[in-house]
């Protein structure tokens, strides 16, 4: 295997929006040397979910950049500016962009910076004691899917940007990718759209915002009082996303340093109960969907839709054909009962990609929490053994702190932050200076004072008198 015979400062392993950010604003640091590999021929967000009409869930300030650093070349206005759109999307007056146009903005990006190697994939980060550095194994992949061995670099930080995957519950797994029935994850559903549209009865399972945009898209292609679609969830409700000014203060590195700091135990009874900051519905696509049921009433009846929360699915199989069979309990009734239906789209969400096998040689050097999760400090830094962390090299992650930082780490508009911060610690310096104070709202009564990590208090900030207990 050939090796690099340079030391780069940072290799990124995978590029996504997270590692796309980090690329961005590493790009016009004099003196950093950065690689990305994604074994991927080409930039891709989410393409099937890129259902026509659907917006991001965030202002189009959460782009790459603009947070960090707002005079960016690689913002979001810049993009606009470049592709002769800024007066349209002045008058159009909505800050929440569409999906769609949000991947051209991350594609513009990732076809103009050098720093970035598509179709290359990533087999194996290890440490070299002896160089004390980490070497990184890396093949090409042709266009036949293939990985033929090309290298190995040494770097001094890695930084793991391989984000999520579709998740399908258990009793699902096995009609998943069978050819006899149509069921399919929301992440693959423009590609199966057809076959579902095509379907006499069509359920969807999960009441996150992709299930209510796929919903809502077969409801507005189904005949008029021929629907036939079912909709259920485990959630109690067809619950709008938490989306408060106050609330989204939760989206805020003010709170990531607060929800770090807590204990372990309180972070993962914690981060359970918010689901409705990041896990609920747009209030607009609720709407959407009651006033296309309304509109539908008023031209032929009620529509032939069944909305059920509070349902979970026990098993499911297939019946002679292609027919599906889910076998489904409401939660709080206790009742059961059995569903038979064409096709099925799982809108299940998606969970952090497992690095295991990436890091299997770094295994001995990792330090892990009671659940065996990689710690990771304030920096976005994993914690390794002292004979690693004393050189200065680290391992950072982007987007799979969920666990350490709280609901934050998926959201876009903590990119360009988390993107800054691991420079700023990779340089040892400050080329982007971040705020010291971020929320209204003070999460706690006793503040973490962390080295390197803005404070969410300013030097004057009021002592607080005690309380006796209880009061």
């Amino acid at each position: 295997m050939m090796a690099s015979a340079s030391v780069r400062d940072l290799v990124g392993v995978g590029i996504g929006p997270a590692n796309l950010s980090l690329a961005a604003l590493a790009q016009p640091l004099a003196g950093l040397d950065a690689v990305f590999f994604e074994q991927r021929r080409g930039f891709e967000w989410h393409p099937g979910l890129l259902i026509e009409g659907a917006r991001l869930q965030v202002p189009f300030l959460a782009d790459l950049v603009s947070l960090a650093d707002p005079t960016s070349r690689w913002s979001f206005l810049n993009h606009l500016r470049a592709r002769e759109r800024l007066f349209p999307f002045y008058f159009s007056e909505r800050p929440h962009i569409l999906r769609a146009e949000y991947e051209g903005y991350c594609r513009w990006v990732a076809e103009r910076l050098p720093s970035l190697r598509f179709g290359h994939q990533v087999d194996a980060v290890r440490w070299n004691p002896r160089a004390e550095l980490f070497e990184v194994d890396f093949g090409q992949v042709d266009a036949g899917g293939g990985v033929e061995a090309l290298g190995r670099v040494r770097t001094r930080n890695v930084v793991l940007g391989v984000g999520t995957e579709p998740y399908v519950p258990e009793p699902l797994r096995p009609l998943v990718g069978a050819p006899e029935v149509a069921v399919c994850h929301a992440a693959d559903y423009l590609e199966h759209r057809e076959r579902m549209l095509a379907a006499r009865h069509v359920t969807v399972v999960g009441a996150g915002q992709s299930g209510a945009e796929v919903f809502l898209d077969l409801l507005r292609h189904r005949p008029v009082g021929r629907e036939r679609l079912h909709w259920v969830a485990r959630t109690e409700a067809f619950a709008p996303m938490e989306y408060s000014k106050l609330g989204l203060e939760h989206f805020t590195p003010d709170y990531a340093g607060y929800f770090h700091g807590l204990e372990e135990s309180v972070r993962d009874r914690l981060l359970p109960s918010q689901w409705r900051l990041h896990k609920g519905i747009d209030a607009g696509t609720i709407a959407s969907v009651q006033e296309e049921l309304y509109r539908r009433a008023v031209a032929g009846g009620w529509p032939d839709v069944v909305l059920t929360p509070g349902v979970r699915v026990r098993t499911a199989g297939w019946l002679s054909g292609s027919r599906v069979e889910l076998h489904l309990e409401h939660v709080e009734q206790g009742v059961r009962t059995c569903l038979a239906t064409d096709a099925v789209v799982l809108a299940t969400g998606f969970r952090e990609r497992p690095v295991g096998s990436l890091l299997r040689s770094l295994d001995p050097y990792v330090c892990r929490d009671a659940a065996g999760r990689p710690r990771v400090d304030a920096g976005y830094r994993m914690v390794l053994a002292r004979e690693v962390a004393a050189t200065g090299c680290a391992v950072y992650v982007q987007n799979g702190e969920a666990h350490a930082h709280g609901v934050g780490a998926p959201d876009l508009g903590m990119t360009a932050w988390r993107s800054a911060t691991i420079l700023n610690g990779v340089t040892g310096g400050e080329p982007y200076p971040l705020p010291r104070r971020t929320a209204f709202t003070s999460f706690g009564l006793r503040e973490r004072v962390v080295p390197g990590v803005p404070s969410t208090r300013g030097a004057a900030a009021v002592a607080l008198t005690p309380l006796v207990d209880g009061v």
